[in-house]
């Protein structure tokens, strides 16, 4: 099989079986709108964008209690300004009566305790409990709500709760350590943290206890802390959940416009303290609708199992689940325990009908032998979604061979900045071996070379040139905007770059070659530099560093090297020793380098900025003078020692 073979044709009843069939003889009958399949759809999805979104609006009914005068009056970026005079709330959406009570709405499967499932009527009941018992901590519209929480059933509670009162909600998960936990919250300065005590990773019980004390301490605006049941670990001095949940409450939805805010997500903080992404109500909400309806094909009574940590905007995606009668599985705890086959088992146990996986783990599968469609039952799966980073061609291959043609293989990318994701497949699309199947409706994405000109065969930037929904009404403290024109808009004025290397072919499929920044990629999650400098830079041996992350070309992990400058120019096993115990206990498992190795001297820029990007390059086999300026650097002789550092 070669790159850009078809693996997967439309199959001939495509349109009568999946509800983007059901929208297109919907835009036939509604809006005198014929389109024969996906390319002219999309096509018409990005040339009139107000009328696109404004038919996704009304195909899936969503409530507001005011008009609005368009779907969108002002296509400018940034600023673009979305469906003016609506007045919603995204958890109506979600949890509102109007669903069948009794339909499954969360499944919970976790390693620190009992399998549990929720119902619709028991959701709303918790849900409007916890609004109740959030009012009661004086929480109100606009205040922020923080989570130190792993993917449980208290956290979709704690979170939905949250939106219904027009409150913002922020979580990460409990792997993480203060250091990165501080730099998020104490942005947004919330008024009520919940915390678990700790949580079970495999058979490793993870007492967090000193960690929720560490955060509470560092986060003066805290006014009460309430402390979820969960794992090993204490949580002294604290309101339980128990006692959050004690009262009933009516299930109301504060009405608020449709930019209101309504989550922060955080980026990895590769270039300083992370940025607080604000997301508002209608644009997570429309985009969610249009996304997970038309290209993820859910419907009610599904079921959607896609792994994430509460720190990864995933999670929030699988939550969404919600807004279409799905049932969201979160899963807490090591995806790989007791062996690799544990997803697989997950969707077996769950029914899962969309099932999401990472390319790492898939190329994992392959390169064991595993043949999950003849070891599981996989019969209600319809779907598989893979993201987090490139999946390489053998691993499209294994997926179409193991699951069937009856099984979509869904490969997309996005990210936190717009919360979703902008290029996958859709049952209306063939797939290619490695390639993904195109743009998705609504989204103008291209490739752009550094002139700004649109290129076709060959790298470019992968930029997005006409607004979306669910971009970001800002970054929190960013006043002025500048930070977020800073980091989208600085190359390409009035274009949207996401910072991913893109190359397309003639017919719209492409190949996301990886990040065009400085985010590292560790097993399908990013993180950020920053956060490691934070910690090794704190040594007093130590008086400058640098963090690369090379990636496998077959799907696995790849290769993190952390470099290092001791002030003597010593290195030895105890030093060695120490910041492995401090990135994992300040930050989490997933910082711990493969490998760290000292260096004389780390690249630099006149203005100080370091040359992660450069470096990368050198070690993957690039000449150093084609990488980076030497007249540009501090020191032009710090390059040349990572041409000796080549794996």
């Amino acid at each position: 099989m070669n790159d850009g073979d078809v693996l997967r044709e439309v199959p001939a009843d495509a349109r009568s079986t999946t509800l983007i069939g059901d929208y297109l003889d919907w835009l036939e009958q509604e809006r005198d709108l014929r389109f024969d399949g996906y390319d002219d759809l999309y096509a018409w999805s990005v040339d009139d964008l107000d009328a696109f979104w404004q038919s996704i609006w009304d195909f899936f009914e969503v409530r507001s209690s005011s008009p609005h005068s368009a779907a969108l009056t002002d296509a400018r970026m940034p600023g673009a300004v979305w469906f003016p005079g609506a007045a919603l709330n995204y958890a109506e959406h979600a949890v509102g009566a109007w669903r069948d009570p009794a339909g499954v709405a969360l499944i919970e499967r976790s390693q620190t305790r009992a399998p549990r499932e929720t119902t619709r009527g028991e959701l709303a009941e918790l849900v409007a409990r916890a609004r109740a018992g959030l009012r009661r901590l004086g929480v109100e519209k606009g205040d922020r709500v923080v989570g130190y929480l792993p993917n449980i059933t208290e956290t979709a509670v704690a979170y939905l709760a949250t939106l219904s009162l027009g409150a913002i909600w922020a979580g990460c998960a409990p792997e993480f350590g203060h250091r990165a936990i501080i730099d998020r919250f104490s942005q947004i300065e919330p008024k009520v943290l919940l915390a678990v005590p700790g949580y079970v990773y495999g058979e490793k019980e993870m007492d967090r206890s000193d960690e929720v004390a560490a955060i509470r301490a560092a986060l003066p605006t805290v006014e009460h802390v309430v402390a979820v049941p969960y794992g090993p670990g204490a949580i002294t001095d604290a309101i339980t959940w128990d006692d959050l949940l004690d009262e009933p409450g009516p299930l109301e939805f504060e009405q608020v416009p449709f930019d209101h805010p309504m989550v922060v997500l955080f980026t990895s903080g590769t270039t300083g303290k992370p940025k607080a992404i604000v997301h508002c109500h209608g644009g997570l909400l429309v985009e969610q609708l249009k996304s997970q309806g038309l290209l993820w094909d859910l419907r009610e009574g599904d079921r959607l199992l896609w792994f994430s940590t509460t720190a990864w905007m995933l999670w929030n995606t699988v939550i969404s689940a919600l807004l279409h009668g799905a049932a969201a599985v979160l899963i807490d705890g090591n995806p790989l325990f007791p062996d690799l086959t544990q997803q697989w088992r997950w969707a077996e146990e769950t029914g899962a009908t969309l099932v999401g996986l990472s390319p790492g783990y898939v190329m994992a599968c392959r390169k064991e032998g595993i043949e999950p469609a003849r070891d599981f039952d996989l019969r209600a799966v319809r779907q598989i979604g893979v993201a987090g980073a490139p999946l390489a061609t053998e691993g499209f291959v294994w997926i179409v061979e193991q699951l069937g043609q009856g099984v979509l293989l869904n490969v997309g990318s996005g990210g936190t900045d717009v919360c979703t994701g902008i290029v996958s497949a859709s049952p209306l699309q063939p797939v290619y071996a490695g390639e993904m199947s195109g743009n998705v409706l609504g989204c103008d994405v291209a490739a752009y070379d550094v002139m700004g000109n649109e290129v076709v065969g060959e790298l470019g930037e992968l930029v997005i040139r006409q607004p979306m929904p669910s971009m970001p009404v800002g970054f929190w403290g960013d006043d002025d905007g500048s930070r977020y024109r800073a980091s989208y808009f600085d190359m390409y004025p009035g274009v949207w770059r996401m910072g991913d290397w893109v190359r397309f072919s003639e017919r719209g499929s492409l190949v996301i070659t990886g990040r065009s920044d400085a985010t590292l990629n560790r097993g399908g999650v990013r993180i950020g530099t920053a956060d490691f400098y934070s910690v090794v830079e704190e040594f007093p041996e130590i008086s400058d560093s640098l963090v690369v992350h090379l990636e496998d070309p077959d799907g696995g992990p790849g290769t993190l090297i952390l470099f290092i400058v001791t002030k003597d120019g010593s290195f030895d096993d105890d030093l060695r020793a120490r910041l492995v115990a401090a990135l994992r206990s300040n930050l989490s498992p997933r910082h711990v380098p493969d490998e760290i190795r000292a260096v004389h001297g780390i690249p630099r820029s006149r203005t100080g900025k370091k040359l992660e990007l450069p470096v990368k390059r050198i070690l993957l086999g690039a000449d150093p003078d084609e990488v980076a300026s030497r007249d540009s650097l501090l020191d032009p002789t710090t390059l040349d020692e990572f041409v000796d550092r080549r794996p």
